[in-house]
């Protein structure tokens, strides 16, 4: 899905030489490596036809979630069977990115955030290269929104690709501190989920704990809904954060929270996603019941164990409908469950039996990643021991075990794993030995169980460290900060500004008072609500486009000041003059045809701040008197420049 609406913003907030981390670039890696750690999701790879285009049907139904999307792994597929799946297009070729519109570059991103789960490495890497191109475009426009959802889509890109692990740090902190700068609180959320994911893959069981927890505290509440996305756009975010969340979770063993978090995830699909998104959200769903079964198991809560898995299976069922309609590589003649491994997996640990041996025997070879590997080879043994195939089932656990021996992502499953292989053999294959063993296994659950338990509550109390610091930080900040926009308010500013002037390395200081043109005239037409809802979004348009070092406060009434510091008058001019196009450009619907009449000086030696303000204040009348919508620059004033009073007198506090 592309963005519902331009925001017309075009501005850059920084370019990419401007990036406080930068990233590293890929060329560097071959595309045929091979033997690299994978991370999660779960489904197989089939051919796949072309990604659609930005702006075709099919495009407007990706899914939002990075670990939703379902991943895959290479498997031969008997060609003569699959007609139903269109050949590649090999005609296709991208447009010029320079070319093309905000929406198509977001939209590309999230095409390559899905199909990149879906492909094999050699394409994964291709498409990691694709995202950092659309990246650069990104930042060289600057739209902080658009550049959020492509760093995102990045990440993904790179934590589902064997062997780009440690790429993603640089990505991740980029992420963290431009959401954070911009003031995107849904997904800076979804940056910690993604670290706390990326925690996992190097072992950092306490790292991801602490990581979820920021998540979590973010999106306590109702976040409000940033109207610059649009509301669609703004649910599939949402939604996306929370499956991210509860994924983590799902992964750390932490079942209930998890189910919780994923419920919420469910509301925001249920209102706003398509075929696609709904079977992703079922298929995450079945992931977290079966391993929830399993850890049951490994405490003897077999009847909840059982409950579990069939409601598993139930899902299994239910998901067929959505997957037809889906966006998901398949087969369109035979059912989900013969082609994604958790949903067959789940049938068969529900109802454990010989019919399903085959199945899970193929779908065990087209599983690559450590959930799906590990949950595929229990239900397979479990049906294998029911056949008498006792030998069979404890190799297939025995060469899974193997297999993912360095793997740190998915604790829990692998101690089930352990569990299960522990059950069925022993060093000589006899009872005594087996029941010996067993026991042992049941007793280092029940130690295990209790860390759990530890680990829910350490969760717990970092939930409340991290609410309580919030807390902390926002009755310091509310004293500073104006509470209709956001912005810093007049305390904030004086006391910024009286600290740049006396900076000597501040300068060239530049200094520049924002007045709105027509604005009296909204309260008068529409009502005092509708012109809070145009300061907010001129204030968070203002602020936007200009550095993350410059400072945009409210001063009162209709009227922002801005600093900018290190930056001469021409530079202070043409980000100026971006801030008021950007305006200009905004829906008429979000800023009721006002605009910006903008007056900026470089403070003098020994100038005191009022008398800057002053000069600005001079200038911005300027402005308006040559029609507003523009910026005017006062830079060798004389002393006759200046209003009769000496100091500036600001406007009465909002």
């Amino acid at each position: 899905m592309h963005l519902q609406q331009e925001t017309g913003i075009d501005g850059p907030a920084y370019s990419p030489e401007e990036s406080r981390t930068g990233r590293r670039r890929l060329e560097h890696l071959p595309p045929e490596q091979t033997d690299l750690e994978l991370s999660a999701p779960d489904l197989p790879i089939l051919p796949i036809s072309a990604v659609p285009e930005p702006g075709t049907p099919d495009a407007s139904e990706l899914v939002e979630s990075p670990a939703a999307a379902a991943v895959s792994v290479s498997a031969p597929v008997e060609p003569p069977e699959q007609p139903e799946i269109q050949p590649e297009r090999q005609d296709a070729r991208p447009p010029a990115l320079a070319e093309v519109s905000d929406a198509w570059l977001v939209g590309r991103a999230r095409e390559l955030t899905a199909t990149a789960q879906s492909s094999d490495l050699e394409a994964q890497l291709s498409m990691a290269r694709e995202a950092d191109d659309l990246l650069t475009e990104a930042q060289r426009r600057g739209e902080p929104r658009m550049v959020a959802q492509i760093l995102r889509a990045s990440v993904i890109v790179r934590l589902v690709t064997p062997g780009l692990g440690e790429l993603t740090d640089p990505l991740l902190e980029e992420l963290l501190s431009h959401t954070g700068r911009h003031g995107l609180i849904v997904l800076q959320a979804d940056a910690h989920a993604l670290a706390g994911r990326r925690a996992l893959m190097s072992g950092y069981e306490d790292t991801a704990l602490s990581e979820v927890a920021a998540a979590l505290v973010m999106l306590e509440g109702d976040p409000v809904p940033d109207v610059l996305f649009g509301g669609r756009t703004w649910a599939r975010l949402l939604a996306a954060a929370w499956v991210d969340i509860g994924l983590v979770l799902t992964q750390l063993g932490v079942y209930e929270l998890a189910d919780e978090v994923l419920a919420r995830a469910n509301l925001c699909v249920r209102e706003n996603g398509g075929p696609h998104e709904i079977a992703v959200h079922m298929i995450n769903r079945v992931r977290l019941l079966l391993g929830w079964g399993l850890r049951l198991e490994r405490v003897g809560k077999g009847e909840e164990a059982v409950d579990r898995f069939a409601t598993a299976s139930a899902l299994a069922v239910s998901v067929e409908g959505p997957w037809r309609e889906s966006l998901f590589p398949r087969r369109s003649d035979r059912p989900a469950a013969v082609q994604v491994p958790m949903l067959g997996a789940a049938h068969a640990l529900a109802r454990p039996s010989t019919e399903h041996i085959e199945r899970l025997e193929e779908l065990l070879t087209l599983s690559m990643y450590p959930r799906e590997q590990i949950v595929t080879a229990i239900a397979l043994s479990r049906c294998l021991e029911l056949a008498g195939r006792d030998e069979q089932a404890q190799r297939v656990l025995g060469d899974t075990r193997v297999q993912l021996a360095r793997d740190t992502s998915e604790p829990t499953l692998m101690l089930c794993l352990v569990r299960e292989y522990a059950r069925l053999c022993g060093p000589d294959g006899g009872r005594e030995t087996s029941n010996a063993l067993e026991a042992y296994a049941t007793a280092l659950e029940h130690e295990l169980w209790t860390l759990r338990e530890a680990r829910v509550a350490t969760l717990l109390t970092r939930l409340e460290h991290e609410r309580l610091s919030r807390e902390h930080g926002a009755i310091a900040q509310q004293a500073l900060q104006d509470p209709l926009t956001g912005l810093p308010n007049r305390r904030a500013l004086d006391e910024r500004m009286d600290t740049l002037v006396a900076t000597p390395s501040a300068y060239p200081l530049s200094v520049a008072l924002v007045d709105l043109d027509g604005f009296k005239s909204v309260n008068d037409r529409c009502s005092h609500a509708e012109g809070d809802d145009v300061l907010r979004v001129i204030a968070s348009t203002l602020r936007d486009a200009l550095r993350g070092d410059d400072l945009v406060g409210r001063y009162g009434g209709d009227e922002f000041v801005v600093l900018l510091p290190g930056a001469p008058l021409g530079a202070a001019e043409a980000a100026l003059s971006r801030a008021v196009e950007a305006v200009s450009r905004l829906p008429v619907d979000f800023s009721r045809g006002v605009t910006l009449s903008i007056g900026v000086v470089s403070v003098r030696p020994a100038e005191t701040p009022g008398q800057a303000l002053a000069r600005a204040d001079a200038a911005m009348y300027q402005a308006k008197r040559q029609g507003g919508c523009r910026v005017a620059v006062s830079g060798a004033d004389t002393a006759d420049d200046l209003p009769h009073s000496s100091s500036w007198v600001p406007p009465p506090c909002p």
